[in-house]
């Protein structure tokens, strides 16, 4: 896929390379009260208000970038004595796309019951020779909502959630497409920035039933007798709530998990998300937020992007978040393609789901919430790294932008809902 490199405002943002990196109070004799106490109260409004129960007991490994990610989650697949579910929105090409295709055939024809579930509109790069050497190997390949078969309606609801769950006791989930953009580690426009998620414990069954819902649109067959439906150990200390955002109408589950967070928070907020196009109501919350005294840092790609439109409608927001006092920054080396909140230094968000209308209105997603001061903080750690490689948004020059960069986030604004 062709990326833009319109910076557009590369005139009008601060690039001075000094960063300040700072933290949420941690220190002193009550941290740890506090700290479990915030976590409680996040616990309890996010069950009480989703409906969905954590889990406790987890282990959460993130992986950041593709010389990390890939290389584990292929020895999970090549290890599979049982099942691999697999889905994702993208699956285009390049060798990371033949390695995963190779190793799903393998699996298939060791016996091993293989399931790919591919986004009709996202994964329609993907070669047909993968396909076919897949189909010809046993792996039960799915298009979910292929746009040709489609009404209108249903084309523009898409299954954006990135899942792989092997031998139902390990998963993966977060930002990356099996496509060579996502291979490297973020060391030029060529090798995308993003970090996905290991996870084992109970949380890896709210994965696997976010796979299930979007199965058992597209095949008869919900399970077979290789699904042992075994209980989950306990090898971590994670609380971890997995939340579903579902393509339909209304309030979704992924609009609640955001406000949630972002009206608890107390300290910090952060937020690190590929394509930002929020609604008013959402920039209303980030504003307030930052209004009652919450540091909300804002980390967004810049010069290089592959969804220059959705960049467009979120800069309309801009002036007001600014005002409030939120920090925006731009990524620079790369397309940064990461979905993460951090909050308070305890609560962390990190899944599919990106902070727009897309997103909270419209696609499938899954995101956890995870209740961790240990994967908060290396998270957060990730975030102080990105944010020495990104500049910042100044408020006085964003106000006097080019008339040009104005028509610009203008001309996008009847699409935005979309983006």
């Amino acid at each position: 896929m062709a990326i833009s490199t319109d910076v557009g405002t590369a005139t009008d943002v601060n690039t001075a390379p000094d960063v300040a990196l700072t933290s949420p109070n941690t220190s002193g004799p009550n941290t740890s009260g506090r700290n479990e106490a915030r976590k409680q109260r996040m616990r309890r409004r996010l069950e009480r208000l989703i409906g969905v129960a954590a889990t406790e007991g987890n282990a959460l490994r993130p992986l950041r970038n593709g010389d990390r990610i890939f290389p584990v989650m292929l020895d999970a697949v090549r290890g599979a004595r049982h099942t691999v579910d697999m889905m994702t929105f993208v699956y285009w090409r390049g060798q990371v796309a033949r390695d995963f295709a190779g190793a799903l055939a393998d699996r298939a024809r060791a016996g091993v019951r293989v399931r790919l579930l591919l986004d009709g509109f996202g994964a329609r790069e993907i070669e047909q020779d993968l396909l076919d050497m897949m189909d010809a190997a046993g792996v039960q390949v799915v298009w979910f909502r292929k746009p040709l078969w489609l009404s209108p309606f249903k084309q523009n609801h898409r299954c954006h959630r990135k899942a792989l769950i092997v031998d139902e006791h390990i998963a993966f989930t977060g930002g990356v497409g099996i496509a060579e953009e996502w291979c490297g580690d973020a060391r030029s426009p060529e090798e995308w920035r993003d970090t996905h998620i290991e996870v084992r414990g109970p949380a890896v069954d709210g994965i696997a039933a976010a796979f299930a819902q979007n199965w058992a649109e597209c095949h008869d067959e919900l399970y077979d007798e290789r699904d042992r439906f075994t209980e989950q150990p306990q090898p971590g200390t994670s609380t971890v709530q997995v939340v579903r955002g579902s393509a339909s109408l209304g309030w979704q589950d992924m609009q609640t998990l955001l406000r949630v967070v972002i009206t608890s928070a107390e300290e910090r907020l952060r937020l690190s998300t590929a394509y930002f196009a929020p609604d008013a109501f959402f920039v209303g919350l980030l504003c307030a937020a930052a209004e009652r005294g919450v540091r909300v840092e804002i980390l967004l790609p810049g010069p290089y992007t592959d969804q220059r439109a959705c960049q467009l409608a979120g800069q309309h927001h801009y002036a007001a978040l600014l005002r409030a006092g939120v920090s925006i920054r731009q990524y620079q080396p790369t397309m940064l393609h990461t979905k993460i909140v951090t909050v308070d230094g305890v609560t962390s968000l990190v899944g599919s789901s990106n902070f727009n209308r897309r997103s909270m209105d419209h696609d499938e997603e899954v995101m956890l919430a995870v209740l961790d001061e240990r994967l908060t903080a290396e998270l957060d750690a990730d975030f102080d790294e990105d944010l020495r490689h990104s500049v910042a948004i100044d408020p006085v020059r964003w106000r006097h932008r080019p008339a040009l960069q104005r028509l610009k986030e203008a001309a996008v604004r009847p699409f935005r809902r979309f983006l």
